[in-house]
């Protein structure tokens, strides 16, 4: 790694991690108005001199989004992209902690060491006025679960690079990789309109939801073709029917999951559910739609630049999951992903970041950013 770099990254990390349990000890599940407050009162004051403002955020019922930029004298518009609210709720949410190698808490993989990440490289990028015309950075409160059109596309239409610091992940050979590749996401409901009746003394006169839902998830899980042209999973994650112990259950409803490189084909589990099975009326709802992002292209020659400054390569990576990166992806061509630290267990009580490896994707976040404000 070139000595600049390592010495910079070394003096940044500290306060990375000083940062980054400060965000993890206030709990932000989505949709949690006073905590997400406290942490954008944090991020502020992690910013200080920066202009902020609060666009509304794309979910109505959560609070507003967090918006900070520096002006310069350059010519490039960067985007530092992250999100403030996690799955965990509040009654289960673990406080900061460090434990031998890693520092485990609620959302510190997901993605509130991210957050902290990208605060760190804008503090440093700005220190260049001439190197750029705008460091943005924007820090959503809806990302875990939103079923809505992202509300910030025409905000940032025209932007030349967007970061997005989900977390990092290295290569089988244990290169540091950049997420340039990430498939569609598709949430599937669906909705059994059955029939009650007495369990015991008329089941006859029911229309059993609970098994027109078993039916339905057995036909859409038949769609999962992982190994196939575009990749499609498609897993029943939810399923809920019935109200009492004795009663024919007459509702109820089955979610899927489903991801693929080329979201038409989604429609594929949605042709492949039954109608009607046993009187039960099975209705399908897609309430979200997250678009594939495929930047392979515009990509490689920032991954060159900045390994060139590294001084060590970097690998394009693709991932599965979902993120915002995605949705910017559509209207700024130069977005990657998977800037933030390393580490694991997301959405789980095991949640970590990693921590001797933090310093090392610090370099890189800097690197790429630099590579980013670059003329082509």
């Amino acid at each position: 790694m070139r000595v600049e770099l390592a010495e910079l990254a070394a003096r940044i990390t500290p306060r990375v991690v000083a940062e980054t349990s400060s965000l993890v000890d206030v709990s932000t599940p989505s949709g949690d108005l006073a905590g997400a407050e406290r942490a954008i009162a944090l991020c502020a004051g992690f910013l200080p001199g920066w202009e902020v403002t609060r666009p509304a955020c794309s979910t109505a019922s959560c609070a507003p989004d967090f918006l900070a930029r520096r002006r310069g004298h350059g010519r490039r518009r960067l985007l530092l992209l992250g999100h403030l609210d996690t799955v965990v709720p509040t009654a289960e949410h673990r406080p900061a902690r460090r434990e031998g190698e890693r520092l485990t808490g609620s959302g510190t993989i997901d993605m509130k060491g991210g957050v902290a990440l990208a605060l760190a490289v804008a503090r440093a990028c700005a220190q260049d006025i001439e190197g750029y015309a705008e460091i943005a950075v924007l820090l959503v409160c809806d990302e875990e679960w939103r079923v809505v059109p992202f509300s910030h596309l025409e905000r940032f239409a025209g932007y030349d690079a967007c970061l997005c610091f989900e977390a990092g992940e290295v290569d089988p050979q244990g290169r540091d990789g950049v997420i340039v590749t990430r498939k569609g996401a598709g949430t599937l409901r669906v909705l059994a309109h059955g029939r009650a009746a007495h369990s015991g003394a008329a089941p006859q006169d029911g229309r059993n939801a609970l098994l027109a839902l078993a039916q339905a998830a057995i036909a859409g899980s038949a769609q999962n073709d992982p190994q196939g042209a575009s990749r499609l999973t498609v897993v029943p994650t939810v399923m809920r029917s019935g109200d009492a112990s004795n009663v024919v259950p007459a509702r109820g409803e089955l979610v899927f999951d489903m991801r693929a490189d080329d979201t038409e084909q989604f429609k594929r589990v949605v042709d492949a559910l039954p109608a009607e099975v046993g009187g039960v009326r099975l209705e399908p709802v897609m309430e979200r739609l997250w678009p594939a992002m495929d930047a392979r292209a515009t990509a490689a020659p920032l991954l060159e630049r900045a390994a060139g400054l590294l001084g060590e390569p970097l690998v394009a990576r693709a991932r599965g999951g979902a993120s915002d990166a995605s949705h910017l992806a559509a209207v700024i061509a130069l977005t990657v992903d998977g800037l933030g630290p390393r580490g694991g267990g997301a959405h789980t009580p095991e949640e970590f970041l990693h921590l001797p490896s933090l310093e090392r994707r610090v370099a890189v976040a800097l690197a790429l950013a630099r590579a980013a404000m670059l003329e082509e």
